[in-house]
């Protein structure tokens, strides 16, 4: 009645104050300090003599269910105790020797009388003995224990039982005799008025426990305690109310089997006269209390108001100058602590916005500085793939003016050529979309522009960052990629050449020494080499010219069954002569049923030729430089090691980059780094894989991986 009348008085009051339409920009902060300091007094005095009797009457409600709550769980926590005492006491019967003895002599008929005397105590009202699903012996209260021990196999060690057949629910515990798994003892409590009154007495509260099956069985209507029992069975854990008829608080915690299965209901009173005598004389004191405060409050008000609406004042127009962007006024941080601490914080947030104003215009001078002078185009794009910056490179190789290009679509821009399909790399393979989900992309675009001159591009993008993806923009024309083909073809021959050249020199020079001391088998070999070498540079031309055809995707890897032993032989063959030059000795470890591999014979023998020479080249004279391989699965893994200082650990795989040369020093000048380039690239178009590394014994060893033909 007093929450209903309460909620009335305010209804009222909102429609009051609505119906006077009061507009708080009419007045200064002080005056509506004053009106509330004068609208807290007023409900203050009326508010807590009204509201503090039914908070004081629901906080005694509140202790009253807390109280047989904690009664119940305090009941409930005896109850799982007894549960363990249950299963202590049954492993100390079954650990006692007379018992094994007797159930080993079969002795059936004295296992009663023993079980009656190891069975007397308070704790435990009946027990049994089982092997297997046969009961031998019992004693005590008699119980169904056929249906107990079925209800035990469920449930494990402990069990809670409510069979048919006995008034109370059961709790009890079994255990091994002797470590026989089909004997076991059985001890079993009931849940009866006796240990209602143990509980009572120890939680102090009147308990009461209730066999569940009765009470599903046999319910009395829809009285107050069968709809307690209900609402803690369906809460699972427990249930409270206050009965105003009966003058109780009641509370009910059901009991559930570890099978979830509900065996009783624990049922916990307490008088509520007990917690209602004190409601009074709280409500007395409170609202001297209450009255002594809203005259405190009231002068209180006034003193503050005076102290915080002068400092909030300037405050307020500070921060309009600032807010129109003058950022010269500078911020009051006086008045309270509050206001000092916003005013402080406004101060350096001005501070900040003039640093920070000055640096990104700095920043957008610097980046439009950068972005004006270099020589590539950069345009940007949002998630949408819409264009949001163009710089001026870009919109002269577009052939549209940037304040056009911004806002569109940037395929509508560029207008790439469609494919065969009819398709627009747009719709296919956009570098833009690839480089969100790779970090990065590169495409080759073939763009048709506005002045109808088609123009080969390569676009660089980048992943995104604040929703802007920016791209780069290069010029490939055709004749710049003829010019820039040309260039390749001639350093790749420039290169290539010098390997063989200088073995078919080394060779001739051994000829030319040794013409009067030589025999003719030893200048037979020499010559032999020379044509070899001959034959080498043909290759290699045809392979360099092969190797520009692949790279415009016109040519593939001839893919046949390869023997290593071959291959090495050949490469042997073609840089003897180098080794000989440099006095050093080749040993070739290959296993005799090493498999053949799948790949072209002569790229193979140009991939061991450059790494033999790349050995030869930065060993020491008078060493060894080793060739081998072993079969790993379905690969064939071969490696050239030489005893040179090995590869910096810095330089890592940048040595198999086109052009790269080692920045460690080299036995001798020369070299455009395209050797190693050209391994790997050979060895990728196989199928398989190149690495370097430094080995347990301090060599520096190359490892070709490639896959075995198929039977």
């Amino acid at each position: 009645m007093i929450d209903r009348f309460f909620s009335y008085v305010v209804d009222r009051i909102q429609q009051f104050i609505d119906g006077l339409q009061i507009d708080t920009s009419r007045a200064s902060l002080g005056v509506w300090i004053a009106i509330i300091n004068v609208a807290i007094v007023l409900l203050l005095v009326g508010g807590i003599s009204i509201s503090a009797i039914g908070s004081l009457r629901d906080l005694a409600d509140q202790q009253g269910k807390s109280r047989v709550q904690l009664a119940g769980a305090m009941a409930r926590e005896d109850i799982r105790r007894f549960s363990e005492d249950a299963l202590r006491d049954a492993k100390s019967v079954a650990d006692r020797q007379t018992l094994q003895r007797l159930l080993a002599d079969r002795r059936s008929t004295t296992i009663g009388p023993y079980l009656r005397r190891s069975c007397n105590s308070e704790t435990i009202a009946s027990c049994a003995v089982f092997e297997g699903d046969r009961l031998v012996a019992q004693a005590g209260v008699q119980l169904p224990w056929e249906l107990i021990a079925t209800t035990a196999a469920e449930q494990g060690e402990r069990f809670m039982a409510a069979p048919l057949g006995s008034q109370y629910a059961v709790l009890g515990a079994s255990a091994q005799v002797g470590g026989a798994t089909e004997r076991r003892v059985f001890v079993a409590r009931l849940l009866d008025q006796k240990m209602a009154q143990i509980l009572t007495d120890r939680v102090g509260s009147q308990i009461r426990l209730i066999n569940y099956r009765l009470f599903s069985e046999d319910r009395k209507g829809d009285d107050d305690f069968t709809r307690l029992h209900s609402a803690g069975l369906s809460d699972g854990s427990s249930a409270v109310v206050r009965l105003d008829e009966l003058d109780l608080y009641a509370a009910s915690f059901p009991i559930f089997a570890v099978s979830g299965e509900a065996i009783a209901f624990l049922e916990a009173r307490l008088p509520s006269s007990d917690i209602d005598a004190s409601v009074g004389g709280l409500a007395k004191r409170l609202l001297v209390t209450a009255l002594i405060l809203a005259a405190l409050a009231v002068l209180a008000g006034i003193v503050l108001g005076r102290q915080v609406t002068g400092p909030v004042t300037t405050l307020t127009d500070a921060v309009e100058k600032l807010g129109h962007g003058d950022f010269s006024t500078s911020i009051p941080v006086g008045g309270t602590r509050e206001v000092g601490q916003l005013g402080r914080t406004i101060e350096d947030m001005r501070n900040n916005l003039i640093e920070l104003t000055g640096t990104l215009r700095r920043r957008e001078a610097e980046a439009q500085a950068v972005l004006d002078g270099i020589v590539e185009g950069v345009y940007a794009v949002d998630k949408s793939r819409v264009i949001r910056y163009l710089n001026p490179q870009a919109a002269q190789l577009l052939g549209v003016p940037a304040h056009e290009a911004i806002g569109r679509f940037c395929g509508d821009v560029l207008k790439p050529c469609r494919d065969s399909n009819g398709m627009r790399p747009c719709d296919t393979d956009c570098p833009i979309l690839r480089a969100r989900h790779e970090g990065s992309s590169q495409a080759t675009e073939r763009l048709q522009l506005s002045d109808g001159a088609p123009r080969i591009t390569i676009i660089t993008s980048s992943g995104p960052v604040d929703e802007l993806q920016v791209q780069v923009i290069r010029d490939e024309t055709e004749l710049e990629g003829v010019r820039r083909a040309r260039d390749s073809v001639l350093v790749n021959i420039s290169h290539e050449f010098r390997t063989p050249l200088a073995a078919q020199l080394a060779s001739i020079e051994l000829l030319r020494d040794g013409l009067d001391t030589m025999t003719t088998d030893e200048q037979k070999e020499l010559v032999l080499s020379l044509e070899r070498g001959a034959l080498r540079l043909t290759r290699l031309i045809d392979n360099l010219l092969e190797s520009v055809r692949i790279e415009s995707g016109q040519l593939s890897i001839r893919h046949q069954a390869v023997a290593l032993a071959e291959v090495v032989e050949d490469s042997e063959a073609l840089v003897g002569a180098l080794l000989t030059q440099r006095r050093q000795r080749l040993e070739v470890s290959l296993p005799e049923d090493l498999p053949n591999v799948d790949g072209d014979g002569p790229r193979l023998t140009q991939v061991f030729v450059n790494l033999l020479a790349n050995a030869s080249k930065f060993a020491p004279e008078d060493s060894v430089v080793r060739i081998g391989a072993e079969q790993t699965g379905e690969f064939v893994t071969s490696w050239v090691e030489d005893e040179g200082p090995g590869v910096p650990e810095a330089e890592g795989n940048s040595i198999f980059d086109r052009f790269y040369r080692s920045g460690g020093q080299e036995p001798e000048p020369g070299g455009l780094g395209l050797g190693l380039w050209i391994v790997k690239s050979i060895v990728e178009r196989h199928g398989g894989t190149i690495a370097t590394r430094r080995t347990a014994e301090g060599r520096t060893r190359f490892e070709v991986k490639l896959r075995q033909t198929a039977e």
